[in-house]
């Protein structure tokens, strides 16, 4: 079969080519793959930015964005073939740490996880895969042309969880989200806000075209900038930001209201130094009784709780996030990143 393949820690070897099928152990399903989805850590992965080789090769299959239908399932199983999955990314550490040992690995303590197409572990960028049954999430048979966007939604799903845990701290009653970035988790955090009820703004940088569009077609409100100036005023009870672009980062730590809860989803870049007025953030901070925290991957739990969003959102709307599919075959050509660009999706053929 073919599969998408690279040499973690080499530049320039991501490349298309054939390996041998696999061969599902006890308890796992063979699937035979429909989509991957290319996000910035393929491409970080791919330029050779960081990896975690598997200790047996040095080549690795990426993708951690599945999709797929059952081929075989073990006698007895709860999955049938036929059935639309997708592949849980990460697993506990072999010890485990007492978070892995309760099932909540996305919260692992000593970074001694593995992750499918990530760390140390093949991907689901291949023709056929396999995947233990616990870590298969089954999707609603009218997703298969955007169940693709499960695992950037169980993100979603888990930042939202943790928001609500956050601010049960106390009494809460949130009315208005502020979700900063308009890329895949921008747009997702926007429409899980407003599957919440909640009156979602989204500020991003472009002006015009699939972003805002795609924005207004919620019913959320878009603006557009590269700070927060365009809406200080709002002093939202939530902030998603989903950019990890260092001004808005600053500008999100302070721009919410009072008890407000902030959610920093986008990974920053190391070493860019920006001044900040270290006092007055936390001074904020400590006198409206603000929360700061991060969050990033996900648990079987959050892919559920994303399959019964996308389940619940607007079809159409899904798939206009996809703004661009790919065979399989150009898939080196994927990982290059395009300004226009909301979702990229690799055809696995499928």
């Amino acid at each position: 079969m073919r599969a998408i393949t690279f040499q973690p820690g080499a530049p320039g070897t991501l490349r298309v080519e054939e390996v041998p099928d696999p061969e599902p152990g006890p308890g796992e399903l063979l699937v035979q793959g429909l989509a991957l989805g290319i996000c910035g850590t393929d491409r970080e992965l791919a330029s050779g930015e960081y990896g975690f080789e598997q200790a047996d090769k040095k080549t690795m299959i990426i993708g951690h964005e599945s999709l797929g239908r059952v081929i075989r399932a073990p006698e007895g199983s709860s999955f049938s073939p036929g059935d639309l999955v997708v592949g849980v990314v990460r697993r506990p550490d072999p010890e485990p740490c007492p978070a892995c040992a309760r099932g909540e690995f996305d919260m692992c303590r000593n970074g001694r996880y593995t992750e499918r197409g990530i760390k140390a572990l093949d991907g689901y960028g291949s023709e056929r895969w396999t995947v233990e049954e616990d870590y298969a999430v089954r999707l609603h048979p009218g997703l298969e042309r955007v169940g693709v966007l499960m695992e950037p939604a169980s993100v979603l799903a888990k930042a939202w969880e943790q928001i609500e845990a956050v601010g049960s701290r106390a009494w809460f009653g949130p009315r208005t989200a502020l979700v900063v970035g308009a890329g895949p988790i921008g747009l997702l955090a926007a429409l899980l806000g407003k599957q919440r009820g909640l009156e979602v703004h989204v500020i991003d940088r472009v002006t015009e075209g699939i972003k805002p569009d795609l924005v207004r077609s919620l019913g959320a409100v878009f603006h557009s900038g590269s700070t927060l100036e365009p809406v200080r005023d709002l002093r939202p009870d939530i902030i998603v930001e989903a950019t990890g672009a260092g001004p808005m980062v600053l500008d999100a730590l302070v721009a919410s209201g009072a008890a407000g809860v902030v959610c920093l989803t986008g990974v920053s870049a190391a070493g860019k130094v920006l001044d900040a007025d270290v006092g007055r953030i936390n001074r904020e901070i400590v006198l409206e009784n603000d929360v700061v925290f991060g969050s990033v991957n996900a648990n079987q739990r959050h892919f559920r709780a994303a399959a019964e969003a996308l389940a619940a959102a607007d079809r159409a709307w899904l798939e206009r996030m996809i703004t661009r599919r790919l065979p399989l075959e150009e898939a080196p050509q994927a990982i290059e990143s395009h300004g226009d660009d909301v979702k990229l999706v690799i055809d696995l053929g499928g």
